[in-house]
């Protein structure tokens, strides 16, 4: 792991609706959940992966802006 490359990154999350999920995942062996966050439409959170975050999944409508641009992720209707 390249430690002086940890925190430089940041992804901005939009919510477009209520209720937008976010996850973080830890590193390690065993992937396990360490902390959510619930937004509502318009607020944004401002996110980095860390020595303890390796992964982020996104739940809702969202837009997420990254070093490499703007991704939507999408509700899924049950």
């Amino acid at each position: 792991m390249n430690e002086a490359y940890l925190g430089e990154d940041y992804i901005v999350i939009k919510a477009l609706e209520n209720g937008v999920t976010i996850i973080g995942l830890t590193r390690g062996s065993d992937t396990k959940f360490h902390h959510t966050e619930k937004l509502d439409r318009g607020e944004i959170m401002v996110v980095q992966f860390t020595e303890h975050t390796s992964a982020m999944k996104i739940r809702g409508n969202a837009e997420i802006t990254h070093r490499y641009g703007s991704t939507m992720s999408e509700s899924v209707k049950r």
